[in-house]
Formats: structure tokens, C-alpha cells, sequence
């Protein structure tokens, strides 16, 4: 039943995900949705799972916010979303079966190796951190 990942429209980044299936977790209160779909991503490349822009419509979020498929994973990839309201009075699937529930980017990522050091060099941003532009 796994629907193979494709792009929506010409443009599109990320490839949208299908469920198969989805089991309610009552003690955690999640849902997790199967897609049926295990890939081999390319080594030095990752398999980054977020959320569709209308899961806005729901009352739900992608529990780890943005899923990492690294490529030595070969398991089925399973999408797992959280009720945004957690007194559990209306628990309410977000997706139901056959609907595409998020979407994959698949893109290279740099190896880096950290070296320690005494000092970094200086910005104009400096240590400057949140909202460090303004509002």
C-alpha cells in the first residue's frame, strides 16, 4: 500500500510522505503513522522529515519537529504526531489513512571535524543571540 515519495508540484522541495497506517498511543497521547517506505539515502546525504504546511489545520505537531534519516537507516520511516492540546478530552487523529502527512528533502550535509580552541575570532554579531537584530 506505500505510496512511492513525489514532488506536488514543478518547484517543490520536499517530497510528501503517505500513511499507510497509524496506531494512537493513548499514554503518550501520539500517533504514529507508518508510510511503508524504507530508503538507502546516498551516503553524505540525509533524508530530512518536517511536517506539511497544513498541518497548521490540525491539532496536532510532528513530535521531534524535524526527522533525521541518516544513510546507513534502512527501516521503514514512520512519522509520529502529538496532540497540541494534552487534556486529552478530544483525541482526534490528525491524518487518517491514504493522506500524505509530511515531507522529505533529501540533500548533501558537509562533514566537519572540530578542532578546540582558546578563542574564536571576533564578529561584528558577536555573542549577540536572539533577537539580536531587533524585533
Amino acid at each position: 500500500d506505500a505510496v512511492v515519495p513525489s514532488y506536488a508540484k514543478e518547484g517543490d522541495a520536499g517530497m510528501d510522505l503517505t500513511a499507510v497506517a497509524f496506531e494512537y498511543d493513548k499514554e503518550k497521547d501520539w500517533y504514529v503513522y507508518h508510510t511503508g517506505i524504507a530508503v538507502a539515502i546516498p551516503e553524505g546525504y540525509v533524508g530530512l522529515i518536517y511536517p506539511r504546511s497544513s498541518n497548521r489545520k490540525t491539532d496536532a505537531y510532528m513530535t521531534n519537529h524535524v526527522g533525521i534519516i541518516d544513510s546507513g537507516y534502512r527501516g521503514e520511516i514512520l512519522v509520529t504526531f502529538k496532540n497540541r492540546d494534552d487534556s486529552r478530552n478530544s483525541i482526534q487523529a490528525p491524518y487518517v489513512t491514504g493522506e500524505r502527512i509530511a515531507q522529505m528533502i533529501v540533500m548533501p550535509y558537509p562533514k566537519v571535524a572540530f578542532v578546540e580552541v582558546k578563542e574564536l575570532d571576533k564578529t561584528e554579531r558577536g555573542e549577540d543571540g536572539h533577537g539580536s537584530t531587533g524585533k
